[in-house]
């Protein structure tokens, strides 16, 4: 199946998701689709890809790493098993790039979530790992010298500053910090 396909597949049922396990299983789903694409385009991909492929395969197995394995008695599937090809690599990094963003997201909200501090920790090791992800992904772009889609996530390092206005000065809002803390024994 395209990689483009099971991308926007695994999208989907990450929106789908309603329940901490049903999180846990689409995050684990897009690590493994992130590893998948990353090895494809090491074997497959141009010569100029292949490191930076290699070490989003790599990235990708340490996310899925962070997060427990669904269960033997899963009644799902691997999607990332089903991957054959990959037609267009930019349309398919981007796209890639926008999951691993809504999957570090998910994740965010369970570990605010979270009633023990084993899965909180899960989480935030599964977001880090998910940031090494998005970065290998963006220096692929670079290397493609593409840039993600403006309307998701962009990416300050990609994205350029519209020419200001001389006569204005630029307005900046004030950075948001949101402290995360390991649930509370109780």
């Amino acid at each position: 199946m395209e990689a483009l396909r099971l991308i926007r597949s695994t999208r989907h049922a990450l929106t789908q998701a309603r329940s901490v396990p049903e999180v846990l299983v689409e995050a684990w789903q897009a690590c493994a689709l992130t590893e998948a694409v990353g090895g494809h385009l090491a074997l497959h991909g141009e010569e100029a890809l292949r490191a930076g492929a290699q070490l989003l395969a790599e990235a990708g197995g340490h996310a899925g790493g962070c997060l427990d394995r669904p269960p033997d008695d899963w009644t799902g599937f691997g999607r990332a098993a089903r991957l054959t090809e990959l037609a267009e690599p930019g349309a398919v990094l981007r796209e890639l790039r926008g999951l691993i963003h809504e999957v570090a997201e998910a994740l965010i909200i369970v570990a605010c979530g979270a009633d023990t501090e084993a899965l909180y920790w899960q989480c935030i090791d599964a977001v880090d790992a998910a940031a090494e992800c998005k970065d290998a992904v963006t220096e692929l772009l670079r290397t493609l010298h593409e840039e993600p889609d403006r309307d998701r996530d962009p990416d300050p390092d990609l994205v350029p500053d519209p020419d200001p206005d001389p006569a204005e000065p630029p307005e900046r809002a004030a950075p948001v910090t949101v402290t995360l803390q390991p649930p509370c024994p109780g």
